[in-house]
């Protein structure tokens, strides 16, 4: 997950817009949120919106539709697979997460794809649970709709605030370290002027003084 972050961070202009659009689709069309979060992707692509390398709104954009697309398509899959998908190795593996999201759907209908968008596994696997339970893809629709943009918004916006407060904190803290630096070399200027008047005025002091004569005693 690190490597990835740390590419997301090194890249500019509409290359940020195809890798983010492409994690996020992926998360659920290829259940690629088992592996990476959407959600860190995102936060990194609204940090580097804030340092001016993408346009934020296109990049809202971008998010909520690869969002919306994304999880259409998983839908898709689990409408035409169904339950030899649930059964696949990869799926296997999250058993008891698979259980709970099911759960979820069979008491909240609609509404379990809206609340699964905020959840990374949830994420990955609510649209293909969807559609192996043959949801009206309308209903689905709106949910899916609803949850990708408040998603989409909801972490870009952070990534973005993130990003604009951490540059601000920085020119506070160069500026900060700035008066300290000169503060420092003041005092030091004023300590070593204090140290030089003294050391003149104990020697004028010295010079002052009358030279003691010798007593040689009666002559």
């Amino acid at each position: 997950m690190g490597h990835i972050t740390d590419a997301l961070l090194h890249l500019h202009g509409p290359v940020i817009y195809a890798v983010v659009a492409a994690l996020v689709f992926a998360e659920a069309a290829l259940f690629f949120g088992f592996v990476f979060p959407g959600e860190t992707a995102i936060v990194v692509a609204g940090v580097l919106a804030s340092q001016h390398r993408v346009s934020l709104p296109i990049l809202l954009l971008v998010i909520a539709a690869s969002a919306i697309v994304g999880d259409s398509v998983g839908y898709e899959i689990g409408r035409r697979f169904g339950d030899r998908l649930l059964d696949t190795k990869l799926l296997r593996k999250h058993r008891d997460r698979l259980g709970s999201a099911q759960d979820l759907l069979r008491r909240r209908g609609a509404l379990a794809v809206f609340i699964g968008r905020f959840t990374a596994v949830l994420r990955a696997i609510m649209p293909a649970l969807a559609g192996s339970a043959r949801m009206p893809y309308g209903r689905f629709l709106i949910f899916n709709a609803l949850g990708g943009i408040t998603w989409g918004v909801g972490f870009t916006v952070g990534g973005y605030l993130a990003g604009t407060a951490f540059e601000q904190v920085a020119q506070w803290a160069g500026r900060v370290l700035a008066i300290i630096v000169a503060a420092v070399v003041l005092v030091a200027l004023v300590l070593w002027w204090i140290r030089r008047r003294r050391n003149e005025a104990e020697e004028a002091a010295a010079a002052d003084e009358p030279v003691p004569v010798p007593d040689r005693g009666d002559d």
